[in-house]
């Protein structure tokens, strides 16, 4: 496995692995067992880059990667977040008991506390504030993760879906390592004004959804979704939208075809030929899947590939916004 370093330090697999879909995101929660050899195997084939978050199940997430990572604590980067106000668990599952976003200095410091004990671990590797808090001055959010650093509950400070500017007040206090963003073929508003800022910073990236939520993998259908799935609430997924945009998948199979690997390969290798300091950490609860998605770290992409790649799926051509409209309010902030 190939590896990254992302901002100050940080050295992770060039592809991590997002759990937060091991916890009924996507309709059936896997069984513990199940998912300890998911984690178990991707550990195997190189993997050292591990994300989940405290809004994940609420709480599960972090119990299960912690518990399923215990025996690989020394080879492995456990990323996890803080950010939200997350309801008793009368409010539902998921993030059907997140209330808003919480980013108070005491609040930070109350998750920091549980997440260590959820994941059973000593220090937390990276630690993101999973949304902006408007209520709260950046600076103050970077000023109390500083002082869990100095304390040894943490290690690295990270980002999510935040703005141009409101990265630069946050490493001006303590340097960021990642800025966690979606960022794939079907979205790539990041390259605009994001991108540049990070790598004049030395600040990583870590595209979440790296396939689109499966869509560029060419296997989602209407049919295919739970109902209980959460992609049936975005508008991307729905109705003439959804049909529109799996049309767009046809080029990347007949490209990835042509080269002899998956377009789910093909996407993530776009990704990574974007740069080394960009790690992406694509989700998956199958083996084969995680296999898969792996061996896009030895595709070879020229310069021509990229291009033709980049022009098969372009930004434009997507049908709906990534997120409804109370997600939108949320990022870019």
């Amino acid at each position: 496995m190939k590896t990254r370093v992302l901002g100050d330090g940080l050295t992770v697999s060039a592809i991590g692995l997002g759990c937060m879909g091991m916890n009924q995101v996507y309709g059936t929660a896997l069984e513990k067992a199940d998912a300890f050899k998911v984690l178990a195997k991707a550990v195997e084939l190189g993997v050292t880059f591990f994300d989940t978050a405290e809004i994940y199940g609420p709480f599960l997430n972090e119990e299960l990667v912690g518990e399923g990572l215990k025996p690989f604590r020394d080879k492995v980067v456990i990323a996890t977040k803080f950010g939200f106000d997350i309801g008793p668990a009368s409010d539902g599952q998921g993030y059907s008991r997140m209330r808003g976003v919480n980013s108070r200095p005491e609040h930070i410091r109350e998750v920091a506390e549980a997440s260590l004990k959820r994941l059973g671990v000593e220090v937390i590797d990276l630690f993101y504030q999973h949304r902006v808090d408007p209520n709260v001055p950046i600076e103050d959010v970077a000023g109390t993760v500083k002082d869990l650093i100095a304390e040894g509950k943490v290690k690295h400070f990270g980002l999510s879906e935040a703005g141009a500017a409101t990265i630069r007040k946050a490493h001006a206090v303590q340097p960021v390592a990642a800025l966690q963003s979606e960022y794939s073929l079907w979205f790539r508003e990041l390259e605009a004004e994001i991108l540049p800022t990070l790598r004049e910073l030395k600040i990583g990236l870590v595209p979440y959804s790296p396939l689109g939520r499966g869509f560029l993998t060419g296997a989602v259908r209407p049919e295919t979704l739970a109902e209980n799935d959460f992609r049936r609430g975005l508008p991307r997924f729905q109705g003439e939208a959804l049909t529109r945009n799996l049309s767009l998948v046809d080029a990347l199979v007949e490209i990835a075809g042509e080269k002899g690997i998956t377009p789910a390969q093909l996407a993530l290798a776009w990704i990574l030929h974007q740069g080394q300091d960009i790690a992406p950490i694509p989700g998956t609860t199958k083996i084969a899947r995680l296999e898969e998605n792996i061996g896009a770290v030895d595709v070879s992409l020229s310069a021509e590939d990229l291009a033709r790649i980049a022009a098969a799926v372009p930004e434009t051509a997507v049908e709906g916004e990534r997120y409804s409209q109370a997600g939108l309010a949320m990022v870019g902030r």
